[in-house]
């Protein structure tokens, strides 16, 4: 018995339309399962995260929005140029703050130009120098660093720097801007070697493995391959120790001498934005309050201004 041509082509045919339509079926069976069983749990967790992420945004704005409220009148009174760039803090007539700016600027920056530096070569020195069996006791102390509190780091300032810096440098008394830079580079180091450590490690070890196959010294590698592939992270951790450093207070309370006049050099006494609302707080009214507040503002649009412009310039030299 022989077929033509024509009617191999409609058994194919057949069979392929078949098919097809038991896909379909199926396809159309499985969506309608589908639809009626619903994930519960799936749906909690991911609601539960919306939930948190919507709670920390609402937070911000709320800090925001109380802090620009109640520093409003201070504004409002004496202005945002003379209370910004006015030297003289006299309340409730002066509310300058320029010199506290000028203070914690220059104790911010001292601390990082101390504290980044010591606290990158460490996490190198833990990362990849190191023996683990050291690396595991070093990592744990440094941990531990990070969990002592600021008044703590405070004691140590004022037993052991500020004497130091008076007999030294033969000053008057050893609360200084200096003091308060020294603290502050050593409260720092535990964020910065933390996160420059786990980025450093965080490197593909295939990139550590060709650079020392094609003949490159350790050292080399470390500083020309290792470092600049983890840069992201370490300018992360730089800018965490940046916000620590801007926003510390007690420990600078008691190193620093907190005199409100413009410091003229780091052998004088200072008092930063954070000090200055901690001290007067307690007993401040009307707009001597509002002006605490206002300086809290200045606060916080320095340290989101400074925080955005660093993630925005270790993003451009990541592309």
């Amino acid at each position: 018995m022989s077929f033509r041509n024509s009617d191999v082509v409609g058994i194919w045919s057949y069979d392929i339309m078949t098919i097809a339509n038991s896909i379909e079926k199926t396809v159309k069976a499985s969506s309608l399962k589908s639809k009626k069983v619903i994930d519960w749990r799936e749906l909690f967790f991911k609601n539960l995260f919306m939930l948190s992420a919507a709670i920390g945004i609402l937070s911000l704005i709320t800090i925001g929005y109380f802090i620009f409220r109640e520093g409003y009148a201070a504004f409002a009174h004496a202005g945002v140029t003379n209370i910004v760039l006015g030297s003289d803090w006299l309340p409730p007539a002066l509310f300058g703050i320029a010199p506290m700016i000028v203070a914690s600027l220059v104790s911010t920056a001292g601390a990082v130009i101390l504290g980044v530096p010591v606290g990158v070569l460490t996490a190198i020195f833990i990362a990849e120098v190191a023996p683990k069996r050291l690396a595991n006791i070093i990592r744990p102390l440094i941990e531990l660093l990070a969990g002592i509190p600021s008044v703590v780091y405070g004691f140590f300032g004022l037993v052991i720097i500020v004497p130091l810096i008076q007999s030294v440098f033969n000053v008057p008394a050893g609360n200084t801007v200096l003091a308060g830079i020294i603290v502050l580079a050593v409260m720092i180091l535990p964020t910065v070697i933390t996160v420059s450590e786990t980025s450093i490690r965080a490197v593909p070890r295939v990139y550590k493995e060709g650079s020392l196959a094609l003949g490159a010294s350790h050292m080399f590698t470390i500083f020309k391959l290792l470092l600049p592939a983890a840069r992201s992270g370490i300018m992360t951790g730089v800018i965490l120790g940046i916000a620590r450093a801007l926003g510390e207070t007690m420990a600078i309370i008691m190193v620093m001498g907190n005199s409100p006049a413009m410091p003229e050099g780091l052998l004088d006494s200072a008092r930063t934005l954070t000090a200055n609302i901690a001290i007067e707080m307690s007993y401040a009214t009307g707009i001597h309050a509002s002006a605490l507040y206002a300086t809290g503002i200045v606060l916080l649009v320095f340290i989101m201004t400074l925080n955005a412009a660093l993630l925005y310039l270790n993003r451009e030299r990541a592309r």
